[in-house]
């Protein structure tokens, strides 16, 4: 590997390991405490996250309650810091929608908002009924500075997109590369009638060399990968492990490259290790793709992109966190490469060959 790519690795990882801890989560709603809406009067607490209500206190702070696409303005009592606010909102007793959720608007924050199950037993619904909202809406659609996206359940912990996500894109990368050298130890294995026997028991070898090499690294990348969802998932889903479709078909990724790494061992002779394992290998790389990336999608899950669940679209991925997502994924597969070009060299000096 050029040393101009391992500079470029290093830098690629430094730059996402510092803005992976860096970088705070943009600002949030978190909560109301409130269960019931009445008409009238209605005061709650309004709880934000990373929000900025003591600094805007008499500068743009405003709250609202809507009801689908009509603003209720309310009454400020307290700014309590910058993350909470005690507010009072008058409601009539006919509503336009039964569509409830609380904003809260500041220069700096942009609009955040909070949708909460709600008892509004007591309102009567009319969807012409506007009495008493404001005409206009919140004046600020986001948050216009850097911050990794804000959402509810996922909170800090989305700061591990940055090295799980990236580990099973340098598997898939680096399993491909094996998948490609056991085609290739197939092909040269079957040009014994073309070409010396002696030449073809050398090509195989240098490709099975490769190919056991890269599945050995992309191996590594799979345990990481499973070991960093395990733990999303204890702090997003509340588990170590659940019936997700694509964890269970990861685990059984890894566990068909431990049986492929089990059947080199178990085979003496060279060439005939070298066939079966590349027979293997392609078989497990084409199950590696149905199971990880074809089955999931038909099927329900609690991973993004599936069962209708967005996948890197502006509600996970915003354009300012691809900055950091896609230098991470390059640098990751950078790094798979690198190490899989140092086991390939302990390899060729194990064997006194050349590449």
């Amino acid at each position: 590997m050029k040393l101009w790519l391992k500079i470029l690795c290093a830098v690629l990882l430094f730059y996402a390991l510092l803005s992976s801890f860096y970088h705070p989560l943009a600002p949030g709603g978190l909560t109301v405490d409130i269960e019931k809406l009445v008409p009238g009067a209605n005061t709650f607490v309004y709880s934000g996250y990373n929000t900025h209500f003591k600094d805007h206190s008499n500068d743009g702070l405003q709250f609202f309650v809507s009801s689908g696409s009509h603003y209720y303005p309310t009454e400020i009592i307290e700014v309590i810091d910058n993350n909470h606010a005690k507010v009072n909102v008058v409601l009539p007793d006919t509503l336009p929608s039964e569509e409830i959720a609380f904003y809260a608007n500041t220069p700096t924050d942009g609009t955040v908002y909070i949708m909460k199950p709600m008892d509004i037993s007591a309102f009567v619904f009319h969807q012409n009924y506007t009495n008493g909202s404001v005409p206009v809406k919140v004046a600020n659609d986001q948050h216009q500075n850097f911050g990794y996206p804000f959402q509810v359940i996922i909170f800090e912990s989305i700061r591990n997109l940055m090295w799980h996500v990236p580990m099973w894109f340098t598997m898939f990368v680096i399993m491909f590369i094996s998948f490609i050298q056991s085609i290739h130890v197939l092909s040269a294995t079957g040009r014994e009638n073309m070409l010396d026997s002696s030449m073809i028991y050398v090509q195989s070898g240098i490709h099975d060399r490769k190919a056991s090499a890269s599945a050995e690294t992309g191996l590594i990348f799979c345990i990481l990968g499973l070991i960093t969802g395990s733990i999303w998932a204890r702090f997003t889903w509340g588990a170590w492990w659940t019936n997700d479709p694509q964890l269970n078909g990861a685990m059984v990724v890894f566990l068909m490259y431990v049986a492929y790494f089990i059947l080199r061992n178990s085979v003496n002779d060279e060439e005939k290790r070298a066939r079966l394992a590349a027979i293997f290998n392609i078989f497990a790389f084409v199950l590696l793709v149905v199971l990880l990336m074809v089955m999931p999608r038909f099927a329900e899950g609690l991973h993004p992109g599936k069962s209708g669940n967005p996948a890197f679209s502006s509600y996970d991925l915003d354009s300012s966190l691809r900055m950091v997502f896609y230098p991470a994924v390059f640098g990751f597969i950078l790094l798979g490469y690198w190490i899989y070009n140092l086991r390939l060299r302990i390899k060729i000096l194990e064997s006194n060959e050349e590449i």
